[in-house]
């Protein structure tokens, strides 16, 4: 594995790699560093459907809003390398901030309506963020497929609009999401979390995985109804703090009504909430697939 820092030498590193491996197709996993077991699930996949792989670490400071976390998200490049290379990285794309963004930048990547609930409301201009770097990726690498994990499932629905729309020759592979033993969805933000913080967390997997269940024995059949059941639940937690708790179509992530049916919605159905444990934001989702799916 080799670690490189700028636009030119990946380039050239990919293309040599390429025809000394004799292969044809590039992966790409996108990342803002601090690997743990999600992001080298993503890099075993690409591994396993492409003949180069490239991870690229790159905490991207245009997705954090005032008040975020850009300048406290955790960092550690030798543990990334370490766990990059174990993965089966072949290239690992380290750019500067001047890299990414030379000055001045006038043009960002924005896509709309898949954007405007979920974590884009609660962070406004964050998949703005996500959008222009994740392009920009693309650009640079030209992978020919790009894998992301579902943890992020807003991520994922609005990365394959992007594509869509722009005409990206790309594909992207949406990756299962990887949990602890516990249950607890994986998470470079997970350190932040205090003892009991992370105990308490444990509600958002338990409170997701028993709507599943009641959605499928028919105990819950409404948006409004399976709702409420994660309300009620996460509340139970005393530091839990519910940013929001939706109940939505994917990938179109167009809110469901209270009184629409759950599982016999035309396309896949999305639960998804954002909850915050002390000063940790968490996220995670659940996707259930209609009866003719």
């Amino acid at each position: 594995m080799k670690a490189v820092r700028t636009i030119a030498e990946l380039r050239e590193e990919i293309r040599s790699l390429k025809a000394a491996k004799d292969v044809g197709t590039v992966g790409l996993v996108p990342t803002m560093g601090y690997l743990h077991e999600g992001h080298a699930s993503l890099i075993r996949a690409a591994k396993e459907k492409t003949g180069v792989v490239v991870v690229s670490i790159f905490v991207n400071p245009i997705q954090f809003g005032p008040g975020e976390d850009f300048e406290t998200y955790p960092r550690d490049e030798q543990r990334d390398l370490a766990a990059a290379e174990n993965a089966g990285a072949d290239l690992v794309f380290l750019p500067t901030v001047d890299t990414m963004y030379p000055q001045p930048t006038k043009t960002k990547i924005a896509v709309s309506e898949v954007t405007s609930g979920l974590c884009g409301a609660s962070r406004p201009g964050h998949f703005d963020g996500v959008t222009t770097v994740v392009g920009k990726l693309f650009n640079i690498v030209q992978p020919d497929y790009a894998f992301f994990g579902m943890k992020d499932a807003q991520q994922v629905a609005v990365i394959q609009q992007m594509v869509y729309d722009l005409n990206f020759n790309v594909t992207i592979v949406p990756c299962p999401i990887v949990r602890e033993e516990d249950g607890l969805a994986l998470s470079s933000r997970n350190v932040y979390l205090s003892p009991e913080e992370r105990t308490q967390a444990l509600v958002l997997s338990r409170s997701l995985r028993e709507a599943k269940e009641a959605v499928e024995s028919g105990r819950i059949r409404t948006a409004g109804e399976a709702k409420r059941f994660l309300t009620t639940r996460i509340s139970e937690s005393p530091l839990a703090v519910i940013d929001y708790v939706e109940v939505a179509a994917f990938p179109a992530l167009a809110p469901l009504a209270d009184g629409e049916p759950v599982i016999e919605h035309n396309e896949s159905v999305l639960m998804a909430l954002a909850v915050k444990f002390g000063r940790t934001r968490l996220i995670d989702n659940c996707l259930l697939h209609s009866k003719g799916e």
